[in-house]
C-alpha cells in the first residue's frame, strides 16, 4: 500500500523506485501483485505516464490516510526512543553515590522524566547476570571478567588526617613514616600495604591500624574524629577539607583505590 501511494505521488514507477531505493522492475512487480490480490486494475500504464483508474482513485485516497497514520505511529515510537521510559535498576557504592553521584542523578532525572529509579547502595560486587541490575558503578580497578566496563572518571586519591591527630602524633614527611602512624585502611587482601606514587617513583608502605572498613564515608568520618590517617578520593574529601575538619598531608604523593569487590 505504501509503495502504491509512492507510485501515485511520484507519477510513475521510475521516480517511485528512485524515491524508495529499490529497482524499477521490483516496483512494477509489486504493484501488479497488489492489483491481482485486489482483483481490480488500479493504474492505467502508458510508456510515458500512469493514470489512476476509478478503483485506483478510491483505493489511493484510503491508502494515503492509512500510510500517513502508519508514518505518524513510527514517528511517535521514535519520540519514545528519544525520551526513554521505564525503570533503571543500578547498584552503586554508598558514599560515592551520596557525595558524588547524587547531583548527576538529579540532572539525569530532570532530563528523562519518563524514567524511574531502583537503586541498591551496597559495597559488595553484585552479579549483573544473575541479579536484576541494568548497571553497576564501582570505584577502583575492575576484576577480570567478561562484563563490559567503561571508565567514567579518574578520581585522584590523597592522604588526609584531622588537625588534632596531626597535632597529637605529628605529620609524616615521607610515605615510610606512615608505618609509625594509625592508618584507617580499606578492607582488602592488601589492607596493610598502601601503594603511593608521585611524579618520579612508586612505593609500597606497610601500615598498621585498628580499623579496616569497606565504607568510604565511615573512613572519612573516623579520620575527622582524629582516629588516624586515611586515603580518600579528592572529591569525597573536598567538603570536609574546606571546613577544616581534615587536612591533606604528603601533598606530592597520590594513593590508589581498593578493588571494587570490597568497594
Amino acid at each position: 500500500m505504501a509503495l502504491f501511494v509512492e507510485v501515485v505521488k511520484a507519477r510513475g514507477f521510475r521516480n517511485a523506485a528512485e524515491a524508495v531505493g529499490i529497482p524499477n522492475s521490483t516496483v512494477s512487480r509489486r504493484i501488479s501483485a497488489l492489483e491481482k490480490a485486489i482483483g481490480l486494475r488500479l493504474l492505467h500504464r502508458t510508456t510515458r505516464k500512469i493514470e489512476l483508474t476509478e478503483a485506483g482513485q478510491i483505493y489511493f485516497e484510503r491508502c494515503k490516510r492509512i500510510v500517513d497514520e502508519a508514518k505518524l505511529a513510527h514517528e511517535q515510537l521514535g519520540e519514545m526512543l528519544a525520551q526513554p521510559s521505564g525503570v533503571l535498576r543500578a547498584s552503586l557504592p554508598v558514599d560515592f553515590a551520596n557525595i558524588y553521584l547524587a547531583p548527576l542523578i538529579a540532572e539525569f532525572a530532570r532530563q528523562y522524566p519518563g524514567i524511574s529509579f531502583d537503586f541498591d547502595l551496597t559495597p559488595r560486587l553484585v552479579d549483573l547476570v544473575a541479579e536484576p541490575f541494568d548497571v553497576a558503578i564501582r570505584m577502583g580497578n575492575p576484576p577480570n571478567s567478561n562484563l563490559i566496563a567503561h571508565r567514567l572518571a579518574n578520581l585522584a586519591c590523597y592522604l588526609y588526617a584531622s588537625p588534632r591527630y596531626l597535632e597529637n602524633f605529628g605529620e609524616p614527611a615521607h610515605p615510610v613514616d606512615l608505618a609509625q602512624h594509625e592508618c584507617i585502611g580499606f578492607k582488602t587482601a592488601k589492607a596493610n600495604v598502601w601503594t603511593l606514587h608521585n611524579a618520579n617513583e612508586s612505593v609500597e608502605v606497610a601500615v598498621g591500624g585498628r580499623f579496616q572498613l569497606n565504607s568510604v564515608g565511615l573512613i572519612r568520618r573516623l579520620a575527622i574524629l582524629d582516629l588516624g590517617i586515611a586515603v580518600l578520593p579528592e572529591e569525597i574529601a573536598a567538603e570536609v577539607v574546606d571546613k577544616g575538619l581534615l587536612r591533606r598531608i604528603l601533598p606530592c604523593w597520590e594513593g590508589t583505590l581498593p578493588s571494587p569487590s570490597m568497594q
